[in-house]
């Protein structure tokens, strides 16, 4: 697996098409439709991506064999800490070992930046996810619920992986 920096007005709306797919498919049964296009929209679209992209965010697909199975977005932060702020791969690829090795390259660009942590959050009904996380070594540190407008919440725990670089 290999990861692509994501650098062009063209694919950034890529990214935004392939991100919608993926949304779609994988909070159907967490998040009603409304909810879903709302955080799109605020989060994932091309001026959403761009926008991110000037206070630092990068956007990285996930790559096997030249094909696009996912992609991420981190930010560091001023406190030393890498922020997860998204890791999403295609249905048919999870369960194939590629979390164990996007978290691989985490911790790489983290020590390579000399942070000191991980941390995400996670919406606490994604069992699938936050089993993930678990296996990453990630531990639950709070929970918040955040208002993101239109009515819409995210209810999420705040994870978080300390880093030990040798």
């Amino acid at each position: 697996m290999d990861q692509k920096l994501v650098k062009t007005g063209d694919e950034i709306a890529e990214l935004a098409s392939f991100a919608s797919d993926i949304w779609h498919e994988a909070f159907s049964e967490l998040l009603t439709i409304e909810q879903i296009e709302y955080m799109l929209e605020k989060f994932l679209s091309p001026v959403a991506i761009a926008a991110s992209m000037k206070d630092g965010y990068e956007y990285y697909y996930l790559r096997d064999n030249g094909k696009n199975i996912g992609f991420t977005a981190i930010c560091p932060k001023s406190d030393n800490t890498l922020f997860l702020s998204k890791l999403y791969l295609i249905k048919e690829e999870r369960g194939k070992g590629y979390l164990k090795k996007t978290f691989d390259f985490l911790k790489g660009y983290a020590k390579e930046k000399g942070l000191n942590s991980i941390w995400l959050t996670v919406n606490k009904q994604n069992h699938r996810a936050i089993a993930g996380y678990k296996k990453m070594g990630m531990k639950i540190i709070r929970s918040e619920v955040t208002d993101i407008g239109s009515g819409f919440v995210m209810d999420d725990y705040v994870f978080s992986l300390v880093l030990k670089h040798s």
